[in-house]
């Protein structure tokens, strides 16, 4: 069973840091592209970042490139997702996803619970 559990989440202040894991299990992890999607209240899941399986790329939505790095250690079987500079709009549940292809889209293969981040202004 594949399993995907997030942890860091939390509250943050406007232009603080926060640092998302992901945990994997169940797959073999270099094999797939990770990615980083979230959710606002009310919104569509929209795409945040993905890297490559052995990490040497990757790709971010434009309203978080430059603030956030998507990395991953394939020993410990982890994606992580580093928020810097985080906005009130950064605000949303993020998840993660396992997938066959590097893609903006909803189109990965296992997805996580879900972890929330409220950045207060």
């Amino acid at each position: 069973q594949v399993q995907l559990v997030e942890s860091g989440g939390g509250l943050v202040q406007a232009g603080g840091s926060l640092r998302l894991s992901c945990a994997a299990s169940g797959l073999t992890f270099r094999s797939y592209v990770m990615g980083w999607f979230r959710q606002a209240p009310g919104e569509e899941r929209e795409f945040v970042a993905a890297v490559s399986g052995n990490g040497g790329t990757t790709y971010y939505a434009h309203s978080v490139k430059g603030r956030f790095t998507i990395s991953r250690n394939n020993a410990e079987n982890t994606v992580y997702l580093q928020m810097n500079s985080l906005k009130f709009e950064d605000t949303a549940v993020y998840y993660c996803a396992a997938g066959d292809r590097m893609t903006v889209l909803n189109d990965y293969k296992y997805w996580g619970q879900g972890a929330q981040v409220t950045v207060s202004s």
